[in-house]
């Protein structure tokens, strides 16, 4: 981070109150800056600080009438963003993606297998009991049940026993080592509820619950007696599902909402015009893939692979696909918003005398079918046709097969029917449980069946070495491996990384954006105010 980037954060940490003036002004001089133009910007910063009141509404691409206050069931942006407004979680990723104790004030372990989180004290739930140990154990309990549906039970399979010692800690015991534990805790599913009540959305959050329509609206009022400082500044909120994207990029001009998410690029510069609305791009770890399948002919050739991988032109999907609003990938699902991104491995560029040679090399002859639907992501089809061109030039033919979006998921995607097609994942916060989801030779998501080569062997070696291994060094080290390996022998070609792009009216201030989540990491709600 330059000199300027840096003094930029510390303002906003100081704006959102993260830290105080002393600490803005010693770390401001240690860069240098003069002390006149370090007092200025802190007054400056001093200035926009957060103010309370207000109803803020929010208009969500997502929502549906099957919708629950049930953390558990939560499967689309809108029960997201709900959730993690009236509720919390054991930690959190912040504004920085760093990983923060939420009700765990904080937690340990000394062997990545036994992990103590040491409880909160003084927090209450809006039905006024007090937070204790035997409502992590109930929350808990409510996702590992034999019996239970929650989409977080998969998560939580490792943990071989979980109990209270006393009223404010918590010991997790797991059957294998996993050092990133504490970011399983975050999971938006595992919401921390009273014991006895896991589905009514009393919670501990920033806001109450006033009244729930699934699939229409959630309208809350601030909680009295958030625990939070400098957190949850709005009287009160409105979360209203628009789905359709003109009628949510409407609503926000006509002044109808404050702020809404996913911006159709196709009319963002309608959005540029309007002087009162502000444009906000974040680059996450949200990516477009193109997973191609080993077990299907003729992807199972090392050389096929790589000569498609060297033929697209990244660049030229970013700025006709994403408009610019994103960034190019390098055939590894692990981005610059994730803690142990390989920024040391050179960016794959399109190379068409390579991909001529690797492709000659394969021996292969004849068309290459590529099945894409917009229903994998929005210019799926457009950016297959884009490829097919590229890949033309070094004499491969590429036929784009236009599928019907009802049913893709199921008939296209993840599916040997089809060797290769257009795929969207969200992302994950850490490494692994990005490969854990994708790429691992044990998960059902593995939609390159990437498990057999000696690279793929070696790559299921090194994430459960690296999953044990709580030394920073050693861990980045083995994860940068993986990402090589994933790049260079796997079968998913992933172009570019998308951004977040959301708007709101510049009414609506905040501090640093959130890059784990769409909406400032789903926390928009409890992190933004009323300038």
């Amino acid at each position: 981070m330059n000199k300027k980037n840096y003094i930029n954060h510390l303002s906003g940490q100081l704006t959102a109150g993260q830290i105080d003036r002393r600490q803005f002004m010693m770390s401001a001089l240690a860069t240098g800056l003069a002390v006149p133009a370090a007092l200025t910007l802190a007054g400056q910063a001093v200035a926009a600080a957060p103010k309370r009141g207000g109803l803020f509404r929010f208009g969500v691409a997502h929502g549906s009438t099957t919708d629950t206050l049930d953390s558990a069931t939560s499967e689309n942006h809108f029960t997201l963003i709900n959730g993690y407004t009236f509720g919390n979680h054991l930690t959190e990723v912040d504004n920085n993606g760093q990983l923060i104790g939420e009700l765990a004030e904080s937690y340990e372990s000394d062997d990545a297998k036994t992990w103590i989180f040491n409880l909160r004290k003084g927090v209450e739930f809006h039905n006024g009991k007090s937070f204790s140990s035997e409502d992590v154990l109930a929350s808990y309990g409510h996702h590992m049940g034999e019996d239970s549906t929650s989409a977080a039970k998969g998560l939580l399979t490792a943990v071989k026993s979980i109990k209270a010692d006393g009223n404010h800690r918590v010991i997790f015991d797991l059957e294998s080592a996993n050092a990133d534990f504490p970011f399983i805790v975050s999971d938006y599913h595992i919401s921390i509820r009273p014991a006895g009540d896991m589905t009514s959305g009393i919670g501990t959050g920033g806001y109450i619950v006033q009244s729930f329509e699934p699939g229409v609206k959630s309208v809350l009022k601030r909680n009295p007696n958030y625990w939070k400082e400098g957190r949850a500044h709005f009287d009160e909120v409105e979360l209203i599902s628009i789905i359709d994207p003109t009628a949510r990029q409407n609503a926000l001009m006509t002044g109808e909402i404050d702020a809404m998410d996913r911006v159709d690029l196709k009319t963002i510069n309608l959005f540029k015009r309007d002087p009162n609305i502000n444009i906000m791009d974040v680059t996450g770890t949200a990516h477009y893939t193109f997973p191609m399948r080993l077990n299907v002919d003729p992807f199972g050739n090392y050389d096929l692979r790589m000569a498609l991988k060297l033929a697209v032109n990244r660049q030229e999907l970013v700025d006709k696909i994403l408009l610019g609003y994103g960034a190019v990938g390098n055939d590894h699902p692990i981005s610059t918003a994730n803690r142990y991104h390989n920024s040391d491995m050179p960016q794959r560029e399109i190379d068409i005398d390579k991909a001529a040679h690797h492709y000659k090399k394969s021996g292969h002859s004849g068309k290459i079918p590529l099945s894409a639907s917009d229903a994998a992501f929005a210019g799926a089809v457009d950016a297959a046709q884009l490829i097919a061109n590229s890949a033309s030039k070094a004499g491969m033919e590429i036929e784009v097969v236009r599928e019907p979006s009802d049913g893709y998921w199921s008939n296209v995607w993840n599916n040997d029917a089809k060797g290769w097609c257009a795929c969207y994942w969200g992302g994950r916060p850490t490494e692994d449980w990005m490969f854990s989801a994708a790429y691992t030779d044990d998960t059902k998501w593995n939609d390159t069946n990437w498990k057999t080569t000696d690279g793929a062997k070696k790559f299921n070696r090194l994430v459960k070495e690296a999953r044990a291994e709580l030394n920073e060094a050693k861990r980045r080290e083995i994860y940068y491996e993986c990402q090589r390996l994933i790049s260079d022998d796997g079968g998913a070609m992933v172009p570019l990384f998308n951004s977040y792009v959301s708007a709101n009216s510049k009414s609506v201030a905040m501090g640093e954006v959130a890059a784990n989540w769409d909406s400032d990491g789903a926390k928009c709600v409890e992190r933004w105010w009323f300038a």
